[in-house]
């Protein structure tokens, strides 16, 4: 049965661009123009995910988020127009399990869509606070810290800690780390992903994980055996 998607957002172009592309991938998409009719929505239709602006007239996306988050533990990935953190940060604190700054590229979109709701389906839910052996990243903080060390890193070095603590021992290919912390629309080379795993990896030498260059595919992050 296909899966429905609240979209929350007082721009009828979002709403429309976001349907497009979710229902092509074969989701049922139903939309809400406010925070008040994105409350009766969700209890009329019972979707299995909600994409949610933050920046609405009235009731906002995080008293949306608040309302939601007191009876209902369904994935939102909230979208701000605002390109610093604060809405970010602000978002995740109060139970957002993604996030994504406007203009977005739609494909991405739906990529994260997917990405969230393979990670509930699997018993999995999303975690702001996340640990690999001694290795522990709160997304919600964008903070990581060894032990009780914390790591100076910059902002692209954390986006991709991020990717890797999520799919621990996975595989991940340059393509896919380029797509998830540069964005799909990114046109600089896969030598980007190389250049800043140097960084990280010199960052993460006290920690018990490590990076895995895997020859012609990508990386993975495994647990260190010492």
């Amino acid at each position: 049965m296909a899966q429905k998607i609240l979209v929350v957002d007082d721009e009828s172009n979002i709403r429309d661009l976001a349907a497009l592309y979710l229902e092509k991938e074969g989701f049922l998409v139903e939309s809400a123009a406010n925070g008040i009719d994105a409350i009766a929505r969700f209890q009329q239709t019972n979707p299995a995910m909600v994409v949610l602006d933050v920046m609405m007239p009235g009731m906002d996306g995080f008293e949306v988020c608040r309302e939601l988050r007191r009876e209902h533990d369904v994935p939102i990935l909230m979208l701000t127009a605002r390109s610093d953190d604060v809405d970010k940060i602000v978002g995740l604190e109060i139970g957002a399990d993604d996030y994504m700054t406007k203009p977005f590229n739609p494909r991405e979109m739906v990529a994260r869509v997917k990405a969230i709701l393979r990670r509930f389906e699997g018993g999995r839910k999303p975690q702001n606070a996340i640990a690999v052996a001694n290795l522990s990243v709160d997304k919600a903080r964008r903070e990581a810290k060894i032990d009780e060390d914390h790591l100076d890193l910059r902002t692209k070095e954390f986006d991709l800690l991020v990717a890797f603590v999520e799919n621990p021992g996975i595989a991940l290919t340059r393509d896919q780390l380029l797509g998830s912390v540069w964005g799909y629309d990114y046109a600089g080379e896969t030598r980007t992903v190389d250049v800043h795993v140097q960084h990280l990896r010199s960052k993460l030498s006290g920690a018990r994980v490590q990076i895995e260059t895997l020859r012609g595919v990508g990386y993975k992050l495994i647990e260190s055996q010492s």
